[in-house]
């Protein structure tokens, strides 16, 4: 699949074209969850969430088979500031571990019934330290958008993204205080678990980036203070909504990129939720700014699209019970109406 866009403005002007939810399905899932032998509301937050993935499927009955998984992974010039407690060749060294089969994202696509793909992106070309530079040229992050966005099944119903990439707590932390403001501690956390002296060292890293770069354009933030495995998520996001496809969004790094999306065109993160709520301090914030409510909250800080993959689960659950369910006259019930 070829992505339509070949500069950073004309990625712009595809979100601005972006496909709205199917209003009929729509309406007509919100009418049969009506219908379904139960009293109303009495399954939670299952109803919504099925009626919101019938929208954007266009199908009032809809089933979820496909899902994929997709973790991209980069190499960030920020780390040469000693902002995280493992080196940078442990990005290598886990993406081996992805494609051996040996990490916790390939046993949750496994029970998740996913599908995995994994994407090293030029890991022996870090980003550029963004406290010096931009990170990304308009090339290297437009390239990483188009990574993102041809990397999408069409065929696939459901979308879960993640990272890997030593540093990337880091860039994710930046891109939230540059595009909502406040104080670089409100946004900064121990990522991979530095210690005291570590933290105040990310958190001035944090700090005197943003100053450097003074932008709050959605997709200048990205390329300025994001890193290769960010950009791929936002266009592998991007390039589900151009599909209909539905998307959950896992933890901190991976939210990030997504408000970058959201920054630059409002709506643009309709068809996606939040698959939890990490225990990367920072990312409830973020959750809040965007306002997405999390499905779980599991204490996970691990990436590489694990919280969201568990959350695969509770959306079949939501789906199986919206169109699997018999509605009372199927049932032969007598409704309370």
């Amino acid at each position: 699949m070829t992505a339509p866009f070949a500069t950073l403005e004309e990625f712009r002007a595809t979100l601005a074209k972006a496909p709205t939810p199917d209003a009929k399905a729509h309406g007509e899932a919100e009418a049969r969850n009506g219908q379904l032998t139960k009293p109303p509301g009495a399954l939670g937050r299952l109803e919504e969430l099925a009626i919101w993935y019938a929208g954007w499927r266009g199908d009032a009955r809809p089933s979820l088979d496909r899902p994929q998984v997709i973790v991209f992974a980069g190499n960030h010039g920020v780390t040469a500031q000693g902002v995280s407690a493992f080196p940078a060749e442990v990005t290598e060294q886990m993406v081996l571990n992805f494609q051996h089969g040996g990490a916790a994202i390939n046993q949750l696509c496994r029970a998740a019934g996913a599908s995995l793909d994994v994407h090293a992106l030029s890991l022996d070309k870090p980003t550029q330290d963004f406290t010096k530079t931009a990170a990304m040229t308009e090339e290297d992050v437009t390239e990483a958008l188009t990574k993102g966005w041809t990397s999408v099944d069409p065929g696939a119903d459901l979308l879960v993204v993640g990272e890997m990439g030593i540093g990337n707590t880091t860039s994710a932390a930046a891109i939230a205080l540059a595009l909502f403001g406040g104080d670089a501690e409100d946004w900064t956390g121990r990522g991979t678990g530095v210690d005291d002296a570590g933290l105040l060292n990310k958190t001035r890293v944090v700090a005197e980036a943003v100053a450097l770069h003074g932008t709050n354009d959605g997709l200048q933030v990205l390329r300025c203070l994001g890193g290769r495995e960010l950009a791929a998520m936002a266009g592998a996001i991007a390039a589900a909504r151009a599909h209909r496809i539905p998307v959950i969004l896992d933890g901190f790094i991976c939210t990030a990129a997504a408000a970058c999306l959201a920054a630059a065109n409002p709506g643009a993160l309709d068809h996606a939720v939040a698959g939890h709520v990490s225990a990367e301090g920072a990312h409830g914030a973020l959750l809040d700014k965007l306002g997405k409510a999390p499905i779980l909250s599991l204490g996970m800080r691990l990436g590489e699209a694990s919280g969201a993959t568990v959350a695969i689960s509770i959306l079949k659950s939501a789906i199986a019970c919206h169109s699997g369910m018999a509605t009372f006259a199927e049932a032969g019930v007598s409704d309370a109406d």
